[in-house]
């Protein structure tokens, strides 16, 4: 007999899941979003002085599939984690217990940015599960003195 551990509030969470992919559908004109996404992939925002940095894990993602759009100062990441056949069987047929806890599927995210940035020059590189977005910024113009004559 398998021993499964009871998790009360992960019926909270999948409700809520539940209810905006509803919701979601209700106002999507077929375009995906945050509320359709079936997973958020964790990411950590940095800012230097020169440039903004997003390193946004996904694991078992290609980065070739991965749709990254920057329109009206609104950078938006999307994407698919599927299953990994290969891996599940190991060439010996099917598992007979199984326990899942990556998640699957479409995710979405997107991140309104300031005036500063310059949009003409964003990189995205993946490497190792993380993919790296750097965006810089565009050059200040320096505050001068202005004499009174």
């Amino acid at each position: 007999m398998a021993t499964v551990r009871y998790e009360p509030w992960g019926v909270v969470s999948q409700l809520q899941n539940e209810i905006n992919r509803v919701f979601g559908s209700l106002n999507n004109d077929g375009e995906s979003s945050s509320a359709t996404a079936e997973w958020v992939p964790a990411v950590d925002i940095t800012e230097f002085t020169d440039r903004f940095q997003l390193l946004m894990d996904l694991p078992g993602v290609d980065p070739k599939e991965v749709e990254i759009t920057l329109d009206n100062g609104v950078l938006t990441v999307a994407g698919d984690r599927r299953e990994e056949k290969d891996a599940q069987t190991n060439g010996q047929g099917e598992p007979q217990q199984q326990r899942s806890e990556r998640r699957l599927g479409r995710f979405y995210r997107r991140f309104i940015l300031p005036d500063t940035v310059d949009a003409d020059n964003v990189n995205a590189v993946g490497r190792n599960g993380v993919l790296e977005i750097v965006i810089p910024k565009h050059a200040r113009a320096q505050p001068r003195r202005i004499s009174v004559k």
